[in-house]
């Protein structure tokens, strides 16, 4: 490494480099080893060392963690990972909006932020619009960051209900040999949608609302039919509807209501034979007023960093699949 450039940014509390370095230095490993680096902290300075460009972006991420520090955010390898990126990218003027950003408080009181610049315009997509698409892979926050404005909305009163429903693919004919009533035959596939009310409201707030009927779980199938009003209606793993599903649910919508509609089109569990609706609805709607497509990739992953880099591969892996197999039609083959 070449260590010939040299940048000090000045610290008036040794606490806020505590905070900054975090736990056995794992904030500043991360940042040293993004761009190759060496950071130490010498009387009442952070001294870092290296190539010049490098020093110079890691400057930017370690006094952007410092203003957050600043505001009263916690600082975690989630956030520095997210902050090393955008500065790569040069979006880190916009990393201060992100980060104070609060969209609800958990009944923890933990705050839900968006913590990607492509989950802030995912926020900002469902604050202007009556129906919202986000499509991209796990882990980018599509349902959670939903479900966290649902609650957000029916707190302020801005409906008068939360519907939560996803298609029960798996299941499929099946259902009919699993034990118990229909409500437990579908309950392992509306799970993850529970355990994201859960962590919000808390179950207790969450029970009480479920039994007055003022937050509504259900399969895909019980929207047929229905037209809902003054409702947050929220369709998860939309990737797994046929396209006459799509159009049933999307036409449910009633007066002062709100859709979200999230999916993943890399993991569809459809027959072969069936077209996902969620791969077709933006060809037949983009372009109309009020419904807007946000589209989340690997950089706006919130887990383990590693997920990132697995979401990359698997994209290269197909991308090439896709390019052999065109030229293998091209040749005859």
């Amino acid at each position: 490494m070449v260590s010939n450039y040299e940048m000090s940014i000045k610290l008036d509390d040794m606490d806020k480099a505590l905070m900054l370095f975090g736990e056995f230095d794992e904030n500043i490993k991360q940042i040293q080893g993004s761009f190759s680096v060496d950071i130490v902290v010498r009387e009442n300075e952070i001294k870092i060392i290296g190539e010049e460009n490098a020093v110079e972006k890691a400057a930017r991420v370690v006094d952007n963690l410092l203003k957050q520090i600043e505001n009263g955010n916690d600082i975690n390898p989630h956030n520095v990972f997210h902050a090393i990126n955008m500065v790569k990218e040069g979006e880190d003027d916009k990393l201060n909006d992100i980060m104070n950003d609060i969209i609800c408080v958990t009944a923890r009181g933990k705050q839900i932020k968006s913590k990607t610049l492509g989950q802030r315009l995912y926020i900002k997509a469902i604050k202007e619009n009556d129906i919202v698409f986000a499509i991209g892979p796990a882990g980018t926050g599509k349902t959670y960051l939903a479900m966290a404005m649902a609650v957000n909305a029916f707190k302020n009163r801005e409906v008068g209900r939360i519907v939560l429903t996803r298609p029960a693919v798996e299941a499929g004919e099946r259902l009919g040999y699993l034990p118990g009533d229909l409500q437990e035959k579908v309950d392992p596939y509306l799970r993850p949608l529970y355990d994201a009310l859960y962590d919000i409201m808390g179950p207790e707030t969450f029970q009480k609302h479920m039994e007055k009927g003022l937050i509504e779980v259900a399969p895909l199938a019980y929207m047929r039919g229905r037209t809902l009003d003054d409702s947050f209606i929220i369709l998860d793993e939309a990737q797994n509807t046929t396209s006459e599903q799509m159009k049933m649910f999307l036409t449910r919508m009633g007066f002062g209501s709100k859709m979200i509609i999230t999916g993943d089109v890399t993991q569809i569990d459809l027959p072969s034979t069936k077209k996902s609706g969620l791969k077709e609805v933006s060809k037949i709607l983009d372009g109309i007023d009020g419904i807007s497509f946000v589209y989340l990739t690997e950089k706006d992953v919130v887990r383990n960093p590693l997920v990132q880099k697995i979401i990359s591969a698997y994209t290269v892996y197909e991308d090439d699949k896709k390019v052999k197999m065109a030229k293998k039609r091209g040749a005859g083959v």
